[in-house]
């Protein structure tokens, strides 16, 4: 059986993509346990539904949920986070501290995981549309733009190494709308393929029109990958928040890591013993996994993978 880690990075290329569309049932991670109340296996009073997926870009991969999210369900984040919002931080490309920059002009604040029934139905419903465990997501970011407020273009995925020892790099990103925006506050995808063929008019800002955008709707939800299907960052996932010209933008972010983001990885030290970690090794090299899926078949950055034996790359 194929790891449930290694789906993911899987599905979302173009012969399995339609895989994920006839599936709403998510393959428990490794040593995951039984499922309780909140957990991904309960019932969503929102079902996932595969035919409100549009498919925007294969570079970078992205993809729109049409009413992802209920009106009720966009109106009772937006009031969990009314009286907690401060200013928005950026993330320091050197040492991975927060820091506030005028790169990034909103203000948000974190919900709790599973917070009250209505954000782990929220949280469930993402897992099973985007086949990652729930733990491999940080906590659901509420984000307020006013007038003139934007994030310029930039990437999900860590410059530094201090923030990937928490989970990986983030793998991928689902964007949801709380709000419509009369004018401005488009996402931006400055690099994506598709930029020069996307038809617009003047009800685009002038922002949207330097990349493929997506507009603000209430209810709607990105989702869109900072990484390859071989793990490695894609350049062209560079995106950014355009200014708001009228109105003011809510929305809420999902930011996914290739790993539980709980629990610190560790940087190891190879001590020269040469083992798999898990018996389904053998059969999954045979198939290419190694190359596929490198960050967990071979590892990354100090980190040991779960199959060095048989992808034999372990120290002579």
């Amino acid at each position: 059986m194929l790891n449930p880690r290694l789906v993911p990075l899987l599905l979302f290329s173009p012969c399995f993509f339609s895989v994920l569309f006839v599936s709403s049932i998510r393959l428990p991670s490794l040593g995951e346990k039984k499922p309780t109340v909140g957990s991904v296996f309960g019932a969503s009073k929102v079902k996932f539904d595969p035919t409100r997926v549009i498919q925007l870009s294969w570079n970078p991969r992205a993809f729109l949920y049409k009413n992802f999210l209920s009106e009720k369900e966009c109106d009772h984040l937006k009031t969990l986070a009314k009286d907690k919002l401060e200013k928005s931080m950026v993330a320091d490309n050197v040492s991975g501290k927060s820091i506030q920059s005028e790169v990034r002009t909103s203000s948000g604040m974190f919900l709790k995981k599973a917070q009250d029934e209505v954000v782990a139905d929220v949280e469930n419903r993402i897992a099973t549309w985007t086949f990652f465990p729930i733990e491999n997501g940080e906590s659901i970011q509420i984000l307020h733009y006013q007038h003139g407020e934007k994030y310029e273009p930039h990437f999900d995925f860590f410059h530094d190494k201090a923030n990937q020892l928490h989970g990986g790099h983030r793998v991928a990103t689902v964007l949801m709308y709380l709000s419509n925006v009369e004018k401005g506050g488009e996402t931006v995808f400055p690099y994506a393929d598709g930029k020069l063929s996307q038809p617009k008019d003047d009800s685009w800002s002038e922002c949207a029109h330097k990349g493929y955008a997506v507009k603000p709707r209430k209810g709607d939800a990105l989702l869109f990958f900072s990484l390859h299907l071989n793990a490695t960052t894609d350049g062209n996932s560079l995106h950014g928040s355009c200014p708001v010209i009228e109105g003011e933008k809510w929305s809420a972010t999902k930011w996914i890591h290739v790993a539980d983001f709980e629990k610190p990885i560790h940087q190891e030290v190879d001590n020269g013993e040469c083992t798999d970690e898990n018996e389904n090794c053998a059969a999954w090299s045979k198939v290419g996994e190694c190359e596929k899926n490198p960050s967990y078949m071979v590892g990354y950055e100090g980190v040991k993978g779960k199959c060095r034996k048989s992808c034999n790359v372990c120290s002579s």
